[in-house]
């Protein structure tokens, strides 16, 4: 079992790989104090672990990532989270993301389609003591029992905005998810003013791993 250290150099590392994400354009002081907070490292498998702090994405197993500390970063600033928002996460992953977002005071649920995934990110969690509810299924349904959200993330290069998604989103709620093909998407995000009318805003380019479900991609 990997020993969770935090020791002088991972602490020196984040404050670099923040300093890095402030020249990148990163502007939320709360999101960079969060990923000055987090060790990243924890969630990495040891063989890897000496890459946690550079600025990009590394394998986690079931085909998946964890996703580069700049778009960590980018998706959690357009989400503008707020303390005790409810935000729905598609894409538990690691679980690297959906801390982030606990720590800025959501309540958070993430979903996870791989199972193996979610078994072991859920007892990682809980070693760590991070405290949330996560869930195994098709992320692309989003979690109808629990909606409606007040900010919905998606972690994974979607072909459509899924409908379920805006439909469990509050009125002045905020979806982000990256759109395009499975090469490469636009994020977007998307700010639902009435139940008929939303506001859509183009940003970067990204590049994700697909978004798999009955709204997403097929295997």
């Amino acid at each position: 079992m990997l020993k969770l250290e935090d020791t002088y150099l991972h602490k020196g590392k984040r404050k670099a790989l923040v300093a890095l994400l402030r020249e990148k354009g990163i502007k939320s002081e709360s999101v960079l104090e969060a990923i000055n907070n987090l060790p990243r490292h924890f969630f990495f498998d040891s063989a890897l672990i000496s890459h946690a702090y550079e600025d990009k994405a590394f394998p986690i197993g079931e085909g998946q990532t964890i996703s580069q500390p700049y778009t960590v970063a980018f998706q959690t600033e357009l989400l503008d989270i707020q303390q005790g928002d409810k935000v729905l996460e598609i894409g538990t992953g690691s679980g690297y993301q959906a801390s982030i977002l606990h720590l800025l005071g959501a309540e958070v649920y993430t979903i996870e389609y791989q199972k193996k995934l979610y078994e072991g990110t859920k007892r990682f969690l809980g070693r760590l003591g991070i405290h949330m509810n996560l869930f195994y299924g098709d992320g692309s349904e989003g979690l109808p029992s629990y909606a409606p959200y007040d900010k919905i993330l998606v972690t994974a290069g979607a072909p459509i905005v899924p409908n379920a998604l805006l439909k469990q989103l509050k009125v002045g709620g905020v979806l982000v998810i990256p759109v395009g093909d499975r090469r490469r998407q636009t994020m977007l995000r998307l700010t639902k003013k009435s139940e008929k009318q939303i506001v859509r805003e183009e940003f970067d380019w990204f590049a994700f791993v697909p978004l798999l479900g009955k709204d997403g991609w097929k295997r």
